[in-house]
């Protein structure tokens, strides 16, 4: 009985853990490392309520939105982008909501050119951070790891100049000539604490 109790306690602990680190406090300071620092507390962030339900968490005074953390995923995640890219990243939003999960770009893509979703008519950021969790006792997410994606609707290799092959030492084009076209950044990845880099 003793085993089953301490069990249960720790599971418990666990979940209330969690909660812990999901107050709307705690979202918006994980949410917001993903941008650069001067652009922080400013920025509007948004997050999740109690039920599930995506919510302004606080409101912005500069171009900056926070996306935070999804708890019902596993890992952390938070993006920080341009205001400009808000009408496509609520649309993928309200595309996931609906179950809508693998066409999600090719539905969007086809609205930005039938005239119904806007996107921005000149380059803009996503400032994007993982790790495997966020201490809210030390305000650290712990592996971290960052990448920036810059946005420019219909761009090519023929007008960039840029490769479409992924690498980690120079910028690359992703989904060249579509509406969602954009160019990554994408530093190594860190060595793990303990063990080989990757």
């Amino acid at each position: 009985m003793k085993h089953a109790s301490y069990l249960t306690f720790l599971a418990l602990s666990a979940v209330a853990g969690t909660a812990a680190a999901q107050t709307p406090a705690n979202q918006i300071a994980a949410a917001v490392l993903a941008a650069p620092e001067d652009r922080r507390v400013a920025a509007k962030v948004i997050g999740w309520d109690a039920s599930g339900k995506v919510v302004t968490l606080r409101a912005g005074t500069n171009d900056m939105i926070c996306l935070g953390d999804d708890p019902r995923t596993e890992g952390f995640e938070s993006n920080c982008y341009h205001i400009s890219l808000e009408p496509y990243m609520a649309r993928g939003r309200e595309l996931l909501a609906q179950g809508v999960t693998g066409d999600r770009n090719q539905i969007r893509w086809t609205e930005v050119q039938d005239g119904k979703l806007k996107m921005p008519e000149k380059p803009a950021i996503l400032y994007t951070l993982t790790g495997s969790r966020y201490d809210a006792a030390t305000g650290k997410v712990e592996e971290e790891y960052r990448r920036s994606t810059v946005y420019t609707p219909f761009a090519t290799t023929e007008t960039t100049g840029l490769s479409t092959k992924a690498s980690s030492t120079d910028p690359w084009i992703m989904f060249p000539g579509t509406a969602g076209a954009h160019i990554m950044i994408t530093p190594p990845r860190p060595p793990r604490a303990g063990g080989a880099g990757g």
